[in-house]
Protein backbone atom coordinates (compact mmCIF):
# COMPACT_ATOMS: atom_id res chain seq x y z
CA UNK A 1 0.00 0.00 0.00
CA UNK A 2 1.66 3.25 -1.28
CA UNK A 3 0.02 6.29 1.93
CA UNK A 4 -0.06 9.90 1.12
CA UNK A 5 2.63 11.63 3.26
CA UNK A 6 1.99 13.06 6.46
CA UNK A 7 0.00 16.46 6.30
CA UNK A 8 3.03 18.17 8.36
CA UNK A 9 5.81 16.48 6.80
CA UNK A 10 4.61 17.41 3.10
CA UNK A 11 4.15 20.97 3.79
CA UNK A 12 7.50 21.70 5.01
CA UNK A 13 8.47 20.69 1.81
CA UNK A 14 6.90 24.01 0.18
CA UNK A 15 9.22 24.86 -3.00
CA UNK A 16 9.64 28.15 -1.11
CA UNK A 17 12.29 29.28 0.61
CA UNK A 18 9.84 31.41 2.55
CA UNK A 19 7.18 28.76 3.29
CA UNK A 20 5.35 31.12 5.88
CA UNK A 21 5.40 34.50 4.40
CA UNK A 22 6.25 35.17 0.54
CA UNK A 23 5.13 31.41 0.07
CA UNK A 24 2.29 31.13 2.58
CA UNK A 25 -0.22 30.90 -0.84
CA UNK A 26 1.24 27.87 -1.77
CA UNK A 27 1.43 26.35 1.39
CA UNK A 28 -2.44 26.75 1.23
CA UNK A 29 -2.26 25.38 -1.53
CA UNK A 30 -0.84 22.34 -0.33
CA UNK A 31 -3.15 21.82 2.39
CA UNK A 32 -6.20 22.06 0.03
CA UNK A 33 -4.65 19.68 -2.16
CA UNK A 34 -3.73 17.12 0.39
CA UNK A 35 -6.98 17.43 1.98
CA UNK A 36 -8.93 16.29 -1.32
CA UNK A 37 -6.26 13.83 -2.31
CA UNK A 38 -7.05 10.12 -1.08
CA UNK A 39 -5.27 8.59 2.19
CA UNK A 40 -3.69 5.43 0.41
CA UNK A 41 -2.90 4.29 -3.40
CA UNK A 42 -2.98 0.05 -4.14
CA UNK A 43 0.97 -1.07 -4.50
CA UNK A 44 2.52 -0.57 -8.08
CA UNK A 45 -0.34 2.68 -8.75
CA UNK A 46 0.48 4.84 -11.56
CA UNK A 47 0.31 8.75 -11.43
CA UNK A 48 -0.08 11.17 -14.05
CA UNK A 49 0.93 14.38 -13.10
CA UNK A 50 -0.11 17.59 -16.15
CA UNK A 51 1.70 20.09 -16.11
CA UNK A 52 4.08 19.69 -13.02
CA UNK A 53 6.93 20.51 -14.67
CA UNK A 54 8.55 22.76 -11.59
CA UNK A 55 6.60 21.35 -8.35
CA UNK A 56 6.57 17.42 -8.47
CA UNK A 57 3.75 17.29 -5.96
CA UNK A 58 2.45 14.41 -6.85
CA UNK A 59 5.77 12.88 -5.55
CA UNK A 60 5.81 14.97 -2.22
CA UNK A 61 2.07 13.77 -2.02
CA UNK A 62 2.54 10.10 -2.33
CA UNK A 63 6.14 8.98 -1.69
CA UNK A 64 6.70 5.97 -3.53
CA UNK A 65 4.60 5.40 -6.16
CA UNK A 66 5.38 5.86 -10.05
CA UNK A 67 4.75 9.15 -11.43
CA UNK A 68 4.73 10.03 -15.02
CA UNK A 69 4.86 14.53 -15.22
CA UNK A 70 3.96 15.64 -18.88
CA UNK A 71 4.63 19.20 -19.48
CA UNK A 72 4.28 21.03 -23.09
CA UNK A 73 8.16 22.69 -22.10
CA UNK A 74 10.66 19.94 -21.94
CA UNK A 75 13.24 22.50 -20.42
CA UNK A 76 11.47 21.78 -17.23
CA UNK A 77 12.29 18.23 -17.31
CA UNK A 78 15.96 19.54 -15.30
CA UNK A 79 13.49 20.53 -12.63
CA UNK A 80 12.28 16.89 -11.36
CA UNK A 81 12.31 16.02 -8.31
CA UNK A 82 15.29 13.39 -7.38
CA UNK A 83 12.80 10.22 -7.40
CA UNK A 84 13.75 6.97 -9.19
CA UNK A 85 10.24 5.97 -9.84
CA UNK A 86 9.60 9.68 -11.19
CA UNK A 87 9.89 10.51 -15.19
CA UNK A 88 9.54 13.25 -17.46
CA UNK A 89 7.57 13.41 -20.60
CA UNK A 90 7.52 16.25 -23.60
CA UNK A 91 3.49 16.36 -24.17
CA UNK A 92 0.35 18.78 -24.61
CA UNK A 93 -2.52 18.36 -21.85
CA UNK A 94 -4.97 18.02 -24.85
CA UNK A 95 -3.23 15.33 -26.53
CA UNK A 96 -1.77 12.68 -23.97
CA UNK A 97 0.50 10.61 -24.96
CA UNK A 98 -1.18 7.66 -22.83
CA UNK A 99 -3.75 4.78 -23.98
CA UNK A 100 -7.59 4.74 -22.05
CA UNK A 101 -7.72 3.74 -18.56
CA UNK A 102 -4.18 3.98 -17.91
CA UNK A 103 -3.49 5.84 -14.34
CA UNK A 104 -4.84 5.36 -11.15
CA UNK A 105 -4.67 8.81 -10.03
CA UNK A 106 -4.43 12.54 -12.74
CA UNK A 107 -3.29 15.17 -11.07
CA UNK A 108 -3.71 18.80 -12.76
CA UNK A 109 -2.57 21.13 -10.29
CA UNK A 110 -3.14 25.04 -11.68
CA UNK A 111 -2.98 23.77 -15.23
CA UNK A 112 -6.91 24.19 -16.18
CA UNK A 113 -6.29 28.39 -16.39
CA UNK A 114 -3.01 27.70 -18.51
CA UNK A 115 -5.08 25.80 -21.49
CA UNK A 116 -7.30 27.47 -24.49
CA UNK A 117 -8.83 23.99 -24.82
CA UNK A 118 -9.61 23.48 -21.54
CA UNK A 119 -12.47 21.28 -22.40
CA UNK A 120 -9.95 18.73 -24.34
CA UNK A 121 -8.04 18.78 -21.70
CA UNK A 122 -10.18 17.42 -18.82
CA UNK A 123 -11.42 14.84 -21.68
CA UNK A 124 -8.04 13.52 -22.15
CA UNK A 125 -7.67 13.49 -18.43
CA UNK A 126 -11.05 11.42 -17.81
CA UNK A 127 -10.29 9.14 -20.69
CA UNK A 128 -6.87 7.80 -19.00
CA UNK A 129 -8.06 7.59 -15.81
CA UNK A 130 -8.67 4.62 -14.92
CA UNK A 131 -12.39 3.01 -13.59
CA UNK A 132 -12.16 3.36 -9.54
CA UNK A 133 -9.32 6.06 -10.20
CA UNK A 134 -9.26 9.74 -9.54
CA UNK A 135 -8.85 12.62 -10.75
CA UNK A 136 -7.51 15.55 -8.69
CA UNK A 137 -7.39 19.65 -9.86
CA UNK A 138 -6.83 22.83 -8.32
CA UNK A 139 -7.03 26.18 -9.51
CA UNK A 140 -8.43 29.46 -8.75
CA UNK A 141 -11.98 30.68 -8.78
CA UNK A 142 -13.37 32.85 -11.51
CA UNK A 143 -13.34 35.38 -9.30
CA UNK A 144 -9.73 35.89 -8.11
CA UNK A 145 -8.26 38.75 -8.81
CA UNK A 146 -5.15 40.54 -7.69
CA UNK A 147 -4.21 42.27 -5.69
CA UNK A 148 -7.12 41.14 -3.33
CA UNK A 149 -7.14 44.44 -1.37
CA UNK A 150 -7.26 47.57 -3.90
CA UNK A 151 -5.47 49.92 -1.53
CA UNK A 152 -2.70 47.92 -2.63
CA UNK A 153 -2.37 48.44 -6.37
CA UNK A 154 -0.34 51.32 -6.19
CA UNK A 155 2.76 48.65 -5.25
CA UNK A 156 1.17 46.21 -7.10
CA UNK A 157 1.72 45.31 -10.77
CA UNK A 158 -1.31 44.82 -12.77
CA UNK A 159 -3.08 41.52 -12.78
CA UNK A 160 -2.86 41.29 -16.73
CA UNK A 161 0.98 41.44 -16.45
CA UNK A 162 0.98 38.66 -13.47
CA UNK A 163 -1.65 36.60 -15.72
CA UNK A 164 0.40 37.17 -19.03
CA UNK A 165 4.05 36.03 -16.71
CA UNK A 166 2.34 33.07 -15.33
CA UNK A 167 1.14 32.11 -18.50
CA UNK A 168 -3.01 32.08 -17.54
CA UNK A 169 -5.58 32.26 -20.50
CA UNK A 170 -8.76 32.55 -18.03
CA UNK A 171 -9.16 33.67 -14.64
CA UNK A 172 -10.32 30.91 -13.15
CA UNK A 173 -13.07 28.44 -12.58
CA UNK A 174 -16.54 28.55 -10.77
CA UNK A 175 -17.59 24.98 -9.23
CA UNK A 176 -20.18 24.35 -12.12
CA UNK A 177 -18.01 24.89 -14.36
CA UNK A 178 -15.42 22.56 -12.98
CA UNK A 179 -18.45 19.74 -12.90
CA UNK A 180 -19.49 21.15 -16.11
CA UNK A 181 -15.72 20.11 -17.81
CA UNK A 182 -15.44 17.03 -15.66
CA UNK A 183 -19.75 16.03 -16.42
CA UNK A 184 -19.89 15.22 -12.57
CA UNK A 185 -20.02 16.74 -9.17
CA UNK A 186 -16.17 15.88 -7.50
CA UNK A 187 -16.70 14.02 -4.51
CA UNK A 188 -14.64 16.27 -2.53
CA UNK A 189 -13.54 20.06 -2.32
CA UNK A 190 -11.31 22.12 -0.69
CA UNK A 191 -10.81 25.90 -0.66
CA UNK A 192 -7.32 27.78 0.16
CA UNK A 193 -6.39 31.32 0.76
CA UNK A 194 -9.31 33.09 2.08
CA UNK A 195 -10.02 36.69 2.18
CA UNK A 196 -7.26 37.65 5.05
CA UNK A 197 -4.44 35.71 4.30
CA UNK A 198 -4.84 36.84 0.51
CA UNK A 199 -3.00 39.88 2.14
CA UNK A 200 -0.01 37.87 2.31
CA UNK A 201 -0.54 37.01 -1.30
CA UNK A 202 -0.93 40.75 -2.05
CA UNK A 203 2.47 41.20 -0.35
CA UNK A 204 4.57 38.41 -2.16
CA UNK A 205 3.91 39.56 -5.36
CA UNK A 206 3.73 43.09 -4.81
CA UNK A 207 6.98 45.60 -6.14
CA UNK A 208 8.46 46.22 -2.02
CA UNK A 209 11.40 45.07 -0.86
CA UNK A 210 12.54 42.14 0.90
CA UNK A 211 12.87 44.45 3.86
CA UNK A 212 9.42 46.48 4.04
CA UNK A 213 7.73 42.89 3.25
CA UNK A 214 9.14 41.24 6.44
CA UNK A 215 7.97 44.40 8.59
CA UNK A 216 4.40 44.12 6.70
CA UNK A 217 4.35 40.36 7.42
CA UNK A 218 5.51 41.09 10.87
CA UNK A 219 2.69 43.88 12.17
CA UNK A 220 -0.10 41.21 10.23
CA UNK A 221 1.58 37.88 11.41
CA UNK A 222 -1.25 37.66 14.11
CA UNK A 223 -4.32 37.80 12.25
CA UNK A 224 -3.07 36.16 8.94
CA UNK A 225 -1.95 33.08 10.71
CA UNK A 226 -5.38 32.81 12.80
CA UNK A 227 -6.99 32.92 9.36
CA UNK A 228 -4.84 30.38 8.20
CA UNK A 229 -5.03 27.55 11.09
CA UNK A 230 -8.65 28.38 11.12
CA UNK A 231 -9.61 27.67 7.30
CA UNK A 232 -11.65 24.55 6.85
CA UNK A 233 -12.17 22.88 3.92
CA UNK A 234 -15.47 25.22 2.76
CA UNK A 235 -13.86 28.01 4.27
CA UNK A 236 -14.70 30.59 1.40
CA UNK A 237 -11.71 31.12 -0.65
CA UNK A 238 -10.53 32.62 -3.40
CA UNK A 239 -9.14 28.93 -4.83
CA UNK A 240 -10.15 25.97 -4.85
CA UNK A 241 -9.22 22.27 -4.99
CA UNK A 242 -11.72 19.45 -5.95
CA UNK A 243 -11.86 15.75 -6.53
CA UNK A 244 -13.69 12.97 -9.07
CA UNK A 245 -13.84 9.14 -8.73
CA UNK A 246 -14.52 7.71 -12.27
Amino acid sequence: MITKRPLGDFLDRNPFERGWTDGLFYREKMRAIHRIAPAALPPGAQILEIGGGRSGMACLLFPGALVVTVDIDPALAEAQPDDPNARFITGDACRLPFEDHSFDIVTMFDVLEHVPDDQKAAAEAIRVTKPGGQILVSTPDADWRYPYYGFMAPICPHERVLMDEWGHVRRGYRQQDLEALFKDKPSITATFINRITAFYHDVAFSRLGRRARKLVYAVTWVPTMLAYALHGRSTHGTEHAAAWRR
